[in-house]
């Protein structure tokens, strides 16, 4: 694909995404622009699909929705809220951790910035992003599974780590399509441009794909 493609291919996932539900992360940020609600959502996503995490927010959220609330539940409560998320037991601890350590030195405010949000643990690169660009508006790009696969597959950066795909991407890719970027390639890459064997017979954007690394569509 050609670099100027971008732009067309963004506005096309924008178009094909509309007949799929949001992601988990999206939806909590659709209901409420709280950033805390995103960070806790972003936590319990990893390695979990959307309709596990969905339902693992709501009922955390019904029972506590800030950094205070969340601390006074014992660990064992919150493990039990979000079960069965993946890693549901280490996922309580580092959430009372990052509350924690949100009243002690932010004052209870997640904050704004890619750096400080790293320095929390547990919390990586692909959740710091989130947070900052659906949280707060500020351009940053989340780069999970499906953007680092699907990035590569147009032919579009040619990196070997997801860290190097986010790079790549900050270098390359137009500031305006940061924020939406993520939500727009985890949807295309549930629904069509799956690891194996993608339906390119139905993906709005074939023509620019130059299927690198596909041996098998459909």
């Amino acid at each position: 694909m050609k670099e100027t493609d971008i732009d067309a291919i963004v506005r096309a996932l924008k178009r094909t995404v509309r007949q799929w539900n949001p992601t988990a992360v999206g939806q909590v940020a659709a209901e409420s622009r709280d950033p805390f609600r995103i960070l806790i959502s972003c936590l319990l996503s990893l390695r979990t699909k959307d309709a596990v995490t969905g339902g693992a927010s709501a009922r955390l959220f019904r029972r506590a929705d800030t950094p205070a609330t969340i601390l006074a539940l014992r660990e064992a409560t919150i493990a039990r809220l979000i079960y069965p998320v993946g890693f549901y037991r280490t996922k309580a601890k580092v959430i009372r951790g990052v509350c924690r350590t949100l009243i002690a030195e932010y004052s209870g405010r997640v904050p704004d910035d890619l750096d400080e949000l790293l320095k929390f643990k547990g919390v990586g690169r692909k959740t710091a992003n989130l947070v900052v660009s659906i949280g707060y508006g500020k351009p940053g790009i989340c780069v999970d599974t499906h953007v680092h696969r699907i990035s590569n597959r147009w032919g579009y950066v040619k990196t070997r780590t997801p860290e190097e795909t986010e790079q790549a991407l900050r270098r390359k890719l137009p500031r305006r399509h940061w924020i939406v970027f993520n939500d727009l390639l985890v949807s295309f890459g549930q629904n069509i441009c799956k690891p194996i064997s993608p339906f390119c017979s139905r993906c709005p954007v074939e023509r620019y794909c130059a299927k690198v690394g596909v041996t098998k569509h459909r």
